[in-house]
């Protein structure tokens, strides 16, 4: 019965996650920290009003970026839930593969936008940016793993 529940509400999970858009995404950045992602930014960072318009623009693009690979990180759950109960060693595999190709785009992303943020408000501004960036995105990561079990940890009786 235990099996079944934990089984039962690991899809429930996924069938949320599956659902989610920037604006869930929006909803549990404000439960974890009181505010949404932008006022978060706003209130850290201490960006010249001329400045400002440039940093918001390439701000918005970076979002609209990273909403795209938060996207396929959902997709990549939501696989991981549907193959849970029979996960065997390919499907491991291709779901660990697209996890990693996952991280190196997420990456590749970051480094991308340092660079232009950086060309806006300069290297130190743009690092105090990213170092926010990486502890929200630490807190969502976070949230996600203590939401889906690990493999076979649903079967306790393998461990007695």
């Amino acid at each position: 019965m235990k099996r079944f529940m934990g089984i039962a509400l690991f899809s429930f999970f996924c069938l949320v996650a599956a659902a989610q858009s920037n604006k869930e995404d929006i909803a549990m950045i404000q439960s974890m920290f009181g505010k949404a992602k932008k006022d978060l930014v706003t209130q850290y960072m201490t960006i010249p009003a001329d400045k400002a318009p440039a940093f918001w623009k390439t701000y918005d693009e970076y979002e609209a970026e990273r909403t795209e690979l938060g996207r396929e990180r959902i997709k990549l759950i939501e696989d991981y839930a549907n193959a849970y109960t029979a996960l065997d060693d390919k499907t491991s595999d291709a779901l660990m593969n697209r996890k990693m190709k996952w991280l190196n785009s997420y990456g590749k992303l970051q480094k991308k936008y340092y660079g232009r943020v950086s060309k806006v408000i300069g290297g130190a501004q743009a690092a105090k940016f990213f170092q926010l960036e990486d502890y929200i995105e630490n807190n969502i990561r976070l949230s996600i793993q203590e939401s889906i079990p690990f493999i076979d940890e649903l079967d306790k009786s393998k461990l007695k």
